[in-house]
């Protein structure tokens, strides 16, 4: 099975948070005496191995604007003006073995499957995760959906986004060609609505807020990534969080995303002096607020064995569906692990 995914894969099993950098704009301007030319002859000119198909194809899809405006093929081009160019960042394909894995899914149709990932599953093979991942389990879901598909005729199958390994939640899957560049698009405009819901170390002092902060790759450590508050490095990113309840040493917070950087929310809630409760990879897997007795110690390593994984999950996704271009909006319930160890925290409060 061929499982196309709109943007390149980073190689760790630890996976990513929510990447939706799913496509790249090039920019091009004409000179002052540029004389009259047609569009699509000019892209072809100028992007390597494009065809006048595919540039027409993107033109009718909405994916080339000339000063801000949609065009038709036989647009002429004269003076100077600003051509965008939408386009996705060179799909990786790979081979998937379907395999029988057990799916929690949200909601399906001709065109979107959304799927409730449980916390410890990769989303898509890479390196030290050949297989066992969500990827694969989707692939023998749509074998078991029709009978007369078979490994050579198993259509392509849309990956938008992702999240990570240790992030449970909502995830949502293109089934054709139109949903995936639609849905992809979404996603690179940042109109897509995602809530998360976290547990945090530390009291925050404001009931809501929004943390500004550029997220890229840590200059030292390649696998984690970093907060960039001046933005010299990496992507913008922005996240909004509401505080929902508070335990003293802990707080469970709301996230909106409005852009979707990798590990954002982990990045983003660490760079504010709040790391996730047990996250691994950005210190909130130790005492990071309380007391030093021995019981409160106890206590926390309790709750580290209940959810044993960074606390936060993907809530809510909402989107302008690719067919019907209503907007819809899907709700997932909050995981037992983090059920679990929220009642202990309350209870701890209340004891207290």
């Amino acid at each position: 099975m061929i499982i196309k995914e709109a943007d390149a894969l980073d190689d760790f099993s630890a996976g990513t948070d929510s990447n939706d950098e799913l496509y790249q704009k090039f920019v091009y301007k004409t000179d002052k005496g540029q004389e009259p030319f047609r569009i699509d002859k000019y892209l072809m000119n100028r992007i390597e191995g494009a065809t006048r198909n595919k540039i027409q194809q993107a033109i009718h899809n909405k994916m080339v604007l000339v000063d801000g405006r949609e065009v038709k093929p036989n647009y002429k081009l004269k003076g100077i003006q600003e051509i965008v160019v939408f386009t996705d960042m060179a799909p990786e394909e790979s081979e998937i073995v379907p395999e029988n894995i057990p799916l929690n899914i949200a909601y399906e149709d001709a065109a979107v499957l959304i799927v409730n990932k449980v916390p410890g599953m990769v989303v898509h093979p890479g390196s030290g995760n050949p297989n066992g991942t969500l990827i694969n389990a989707v692939a023998y879901h749509l074998q078991q959906e029709n009978a007369a598909i078979t490994e050579e005729t198993l259509p392509r199958f849309g990956m938008v986004h992702r999240i990570d390994k240790n992030t449970s939640g909502l995830l949502v899957l293109a089934k054709t060609e139109k949903a995936m560049r639609s849905l992809a698009k979404q996603f690179f405009d940042h109109t897509v609505s995602r809530k998360y819901i976290a547990l945090v170390w530390g009291d925050l002092e404001e009931d809501e807020g929004t943390i500004i902060a550029h997220v890229g790759r840590h200059l030292r450590f390649r696998k984690l990534f970093e907060a960039y508050p001046e933005g010299d490095h990496g992507k913008d990113a922005i996240t909004h969080y509401k505080v929902l309840e508070r335990f003293g040493y802990v707080t469970l917070v709301q996230c909106i995303l409005e852009t979707g950087r990798t590990h954002q929310i982990r990045v983003h809630m660490k760079y504010i002096g709040h790391p996730l409760f047990n996250d691994d990879f950005y210190g909130g897997d130790k005492i990071v607020k309380g007391t030093v007795y021995t019981k409160y110690r106890q206590f926390v390593e309790n709750c580290f064995a209940l959810c044993p994984r960074q606390a936060l999950h993907a809530k809510t996704l909402g989107f302008v569906h690719p067919d019907t271009n209503e907007e819809v909006l899907f709700d997932s319930p909050l995981p037992g692990d983090m059920e679990a160890v929220i009642e202990k925290w309350r209870k701890y409060t209340s004891r207290a």
